[in-house]
């Protein structure tokens, strides 16, 4: 049968017919935000409505570059993307690229001007950042006397450190007046010698803090010589103050927990310190008494009547030993002398003697042979009690008589 077409063959081609149409592939829709989810993948579904019609949108993840603020129910918003038909369905919706509150346009356009100006002079680089005093104790406060900002920084600064002194220079936040007011209580609390101003208002719309977003604001700023905190609207607020101050915090009470420290935590760190200290003082001291110990005893051991106790006491026991060793070589000497005497003994002519032999000198001379004598000379017989002289009648050799 001619003409028939399946569902998808129908959404497809109705898709095409919107892709085509040049009107619908780059449009800006006005309408009031309605239905608006945040889902996990980083996707915004939303409703666009106005008094006679509504509109489904979605926004991709990569695309929320494209907005600058928190998309909440109710906002009136104009929404620039493309409307296209999502097959699945069958249905169409704004795909949406870049979404601005209703009016904010052309304000949005001179802030990012502004922003791109500044930041090309380089108020807005690191190396101008001045650091945050650890312990601040003198804070300034530029914000409304009367607002929730002043109320939430005393009730933060009261809670954390009730010592830091708060002064409060009362601002018009909003309106004409605002930026003079503003940039004069810059000046005023930077030659007050502060240790830090805090610049703070509520939230609101873009023109509640567009004074914030003013050029002689920023520059007032980025003139003081005192560390500054933005601290302006709600979280997801951005202004050009959040960019040319030292320090940005999200809320007023997220700057009071910045500027004021913490006086409890300021006390455990000293305790912290005392401790850390007095255990590094015990132990330098236990090292000094034990080298003191040391130095006293090598003192000690070198006392010079120390020493000579010492001395005395090597020489006595020198002595001792000197003694020991000469008894013990005298006994040995005594030993071998009486070893060498018996030998002596045994050689003795006077044993010989005893046995009943004698020996015959001339002279002082003993006789040894038959040479030494002559018929008529006088010789001495020496026996064992005593001495017998003779004369020599005659001699003989070995063998003969006489």
């Amino acid at each position: 049968m001619a003409g028939i077409y399946t569902v998808s063959q129908i959404n497809s081609y109705i898709k095409h017919l919107f892709e085509e149409d040049f009107a619908l592939s780059g449009i800006s829709i006005k309408g009031e935000v309605s239905n608006c989810k945040y889902h996990s993948s980083g996707h915004i579904y939303f409703t666009l409505k106005d008094g006679g019609a509504c509109l489904a949108a979605v926004m991709f993840a990569g695309s929320r570059s494209g907005l600058s603020f928190t998309l909440k129910e109710g906002q009136q918003v104009v929404v620039s993307g493309a409307i296209s038909v999502y097959e699945r369905d069958g249905k169409y919706q704004l795909y949406a690229k870049k979404i601005v509150l209703d009016g904010d346009g052309d304000l949005y356009r001179r802030f990012e001007e502004l922003k791109a100006a500044l930041m090309e002079m380089g108020m807005f680089e690191k190396e101008y950042k001045k650091p945050l005093p650890k312990y601040a104790m003198k804070i300034g406060i530029i914000t409304a006397a009367t607002g929730a900002a002043i109320q939430d920084i005393v009730n933060i600064s009261s809670r954390r450190n009730p010592y830091v002194k708060l002064y409060l220079y009362s601002a018009i936040v909003q309106g004409e007046q605002a930026v003079s007011s503003i940039t004069e209580g810059l000046k005023y609390m930077d030659n007050m010698g502060m240790d830090v101003i805090i610049l703070g208002r509520g939230g609101g719309s873009i023109e509640d803090l567009w004074a914030f977003n003013d050029e002689n604001v920023a520059r007032a700023i980025f003139s003081c010589r005192t560390p500054v905190i933005s601290a302006v609207g709600h979280e997801t607020d951005t202004t050009i103050a959040d960019y040319v101050a030292d320090m940005r915090a999200p809320t007023p009470s997220a700057a009071a927990e910045l500027a004021v420290f913490d006086y409890r935590q300021y006390l455990e760190d000293i305790e912290g310190c005392r401790a850390a200290m007095e255990k590094l003082m015990y132990g330098k001291l236990d090292i000094y008494k034990r080298n003191l110990e040391n130095a006293a005893l090598r003192l000690e051991n070198k006392n010079p009547i120390r020493q000579l106790n010492d001395k005395k006491q090597l020489l006595e026991n020198l002595k001792g030993n000197l003694k020991f060793k000469m008894e013990v070589r005298l006994k040995e000497e005594m030993t071998r002398l009486s070893v060498m005497a018996e030998r002596l003994n045994s050689k003795s002519p006077l044993l010989r003697l005893d046995k009943g032999y004698a020996y015959v000198s001339a002279g002082e001379k003993s006789l040894k042979s038959i040479e030494q004598v002559k018929a008529g000379d006088t010789v001495k017989i020496h026996l064992k009690d005593g001495l017998v002289a003779a004369k020599v009648t005659g001699t003989s050799s070995k063998g003969n008589s006489i």
